[in-house]
């Protein structure tokens, strides 16, 4: 599945030099590592967002969130946003916060 390019220049503007993050093609889409774990991505047209598996739940009731599921076991802790939930600016930044956060949480690897 190729990844929407135009979300991944957002992403991109929005992470602008950040100090330890490295792209990586990963489940059929673009990944933002931070310090080596994953923190943000783009699968198709959504992004994908790591977020503490405590928080799932809540954000599950943000516009356009559903569940990161690609193999029939979704995942606690990882979400997809789509267009009703990052199509203005300050969403966007705000779900990349929430991901980037939660990366920066972990240890390095």
């Amino acid at each position: 599945m190729a990844f929407d390019e135009q979300l991944a220049d957002r992403v991109r503007e929005v992470l602008g030099r950040r100090a330890g993050v490295v792209e990586k093609k990963m489940f059929g889409g673009l990944a933002f590592l931070l310090n080596g774990n994953m923190s943000v991505g783009v699968h198709g047209s959504e992004l994908i967002v790591r977020v503490a598996a405590e928080e799932h739940a809540a954000l599950l009731k943000e516009p356009g969130v559903r569940v990161f599921d690609l193999t029939g076991r979704p995942m606690k802790g990882w979400l997809l946003v789509g267009s009703a939930g990052i199509k203005e600016p300050e969403r966007l930044a705000q779900w990349i916060g929430r991901g980037t956060a939660y990366a920066a949480s972990l240890p390095k690897k």
